[in-house]
C-alpha cells in the first residue's frame, strides 16, 4: 500500500503481543518493528502473561533480516542503522532465542526437570557483549521454565510434584525435619551471611508460608529478597523482589492487590454484559453447592443473564430466568466498587428484584464483591 506517497509493506509479526506488525518502507530501506528489544527478549514476564513462543518470534526476525534494512525503528528501545551492524546484532539476538528454545528441548528430551533446566542452561558469554542480548529485563533461567511450560505444561517429571503435600503442611513438615523454627531461622540467616541468597530465600519462605509465621520471619524473607534485588541484573526481577520485600516487612503493604478491585474509571469502560461475565471469576464455589439460580439483570433497559449452577456462574441471555434484578448502571457500578450495598439499594427501591428475592440475594452473596454481600 502507499501512505503519504511512500510504499509500505505490512506484515503480521507477533512479539509480546499477538497483533504486532512489521512495517517495511523499501524506498527508505527502513523497517519499523516490535521484534528486536533493547534486552534479551522477555519470553517470561514475571507479572504473568500468556506464553510468548520464541519459535514464532524467530520467524518474524528472520523476515526482518531478509529486508537487509539500512535502518530499524523499534517500538521498544533505540533504533539501529547500517546494514552490516543490523545483520550482526539482530542475528545474534535471533540466535539467543533459538539457543534457549533448542537447549530447553534438548534438556526435556534428556528428562531434565524444570529446576534442572534452569540450573543448567546458561547463555554463552558471547551474548553478554551487547545490550540487545543482555539479561537486564528478564533472566534466562526463568525463560527456559516458561518454554517448558509452553511446550509441555507444568509437569516436568519430578515425582514429588505429581501429588505434593498441601503447601502449609509441607512447609511445617520441612521445618520440623530441619530441627524446628529456630533451627531453620538460624540456617537461613547463616546462608544469607555466607552469600547464598537462594538457599536463604527457600528456608525463609518455609517460615513465612507455614503456620506460626511471625513478623520476624517475614522480615528475614524481606531481607533475602532485597539481597536478590540488589544483585540481579534484571530490572523487572529487581522491582518484584523489592516490592515483595516492602510488602513482607510492612513498609508498603500490597493486600489491596490480592483481590479484584473495580474502580470508577475502569467500570466506565466496561460494557454491561462483560461486567456481569466478570462475576464468573469472583464466585466462591463453596457457597453455592447444590444451588441452581437463574438471574436476569435488566440494567438501564439492557438485558443479560447469569445462571449459577454446578458451582459456576454461566453467562446467558436471561430469557429463561425466573428471577429478575432491575437497576441502573450507576447503581450497579456503585455495588461493584463498594460505594453502595445491595441491601441498602433494595431498601431504597433503587434495586428491584422480581421472583425469589431470598434466593437471588443469597446467590449474589456468594460473589466476592462486598457491595453484593451486604
Amino acid at each position: 500500500t502507499t501512505i503519504a506517497g511512500l510504499r509500505v509493506e505490512a506484515y503480521h509479526a507477533p512479539s509480546d503481543a499477538d497483533d504486532s506488525m512489521t512495517l517495511w518502507f523499501p524506498e527508505l530501506a527502513t523497517c519499523v518493528h516490535n521484534l528486536v528489544w533493547p534486552t534479551l527478549f522477555n519470553i517470561f514476564a514475571i507479572r504473568g502473561e500468556e506464553y510468548r513462543d520464541p519459535q514464532i518470534l524467530i520467524r518474524g526476525i528472520d523476515q526482518l533480516l531478509g529486508f537487509e534494512a539500512e535502518h530499524l525503528v523499534a517500538t521498544h528501545g533505540p533504533g539501529l542503522s547500517g546494514e552490516e551492524n543490523i545483520k550482526s546484532k539482530v542475528q545474534r539476538y535471533r540466535d539467543s532465542l533459538q539457543f534457549l528454545w533448542d537447549q530447553t528441548v534438548r534438556g526435556i528430551n534428556k528428562g531434565w526437570s524444570t529446576d534442572q533446566l534452569a540450573a543448567t542452561i546458561k547463555l554463552p558469554e558471547l551474548y553478554n557483549v551487547d545490550y540487545l542480548t543482555s539479561e537486564r529485563y528478564g533472566v534466562a533461567e526463568h525463560h527456559v521454565r516458561q518454554i517448558h511450560s509452553g511446550i509441555r505444561g507444568w509437569f516436568d517429571g519430578d515425582e514429588s510434584k505429581l501429588f505434593p503435600v498441601e503447601p502449609t503442611e509441607r512447609y511445617g513438615r520441612l521445618i520440623a525435619g530441619f530441627g524446628g523454627r529456630d533451627a531453620v531461622t538460624r540456617q537461613a540467616t547463616e546462608a544469607l551471611e555466607k552469600n547464598d541468597p537462594r538457599w536463604a530465600t527457600e528456608l525463609a519462605t518455609w517460615l513465612v508460608r507455614s503456620e506460626g509465621a511471625t513478623q520476624e520471619d517475614r522480615n528475614l524473607l524481606a531481607q533475602c529478597l532485597r539481597t536478590i534485588g540488589e544483585r540481579t541484573s534484571a530490572a523487572n526481577i529487581r522491582n518484584w523482589c523489592i516490592a515483595r520485600a516492602r510488602h513482607l516487612d510492612g513498609s508498603t503493604p500490597l493486600d489491596r492487590l490480592f483481590g479484584h478491585r473495580f474502580t470508577s474509571r475502569g467500570l466506565a469502560d466496561i460494557e454491561t454484559p462483560l461486567l456481569i461475565q466478570t462475576m464468573r471469576v469472583l464466585l466462591d464455589p463453596t457457597l453455592v453447592e447444590g444451588v441452581s439460580c437463574q438471574i436476569r439483570f435488566v440494567i438501564d433497559g439492557e438485558t443479560v443473564g447469569l445462571h449459577v449452577r454446578n458451582c459456576v456462574a454461566a453467562l446467558t441471555s436471561g430469557e429463561d430466568a425466573t428471577n429478575e434484578l432491575i437497576t441502573t448502571r450507576a447503581h450497579l457500578n456503585a455495588m461493584f466498587n463498594n460505594k453502595a450495598t445491595l441491601s441498602d439499594l433494595l431498601a431504597s427501591g433503587d434495586v428491584v428484584i422480581h421472583g425469589d428475592q431470598g434466593a437471588v440475594v443469597a446467590t449474589l452473596a456468594a460473589f466476592e464483591i462486598d457491595g453484593l454481600r451486604n
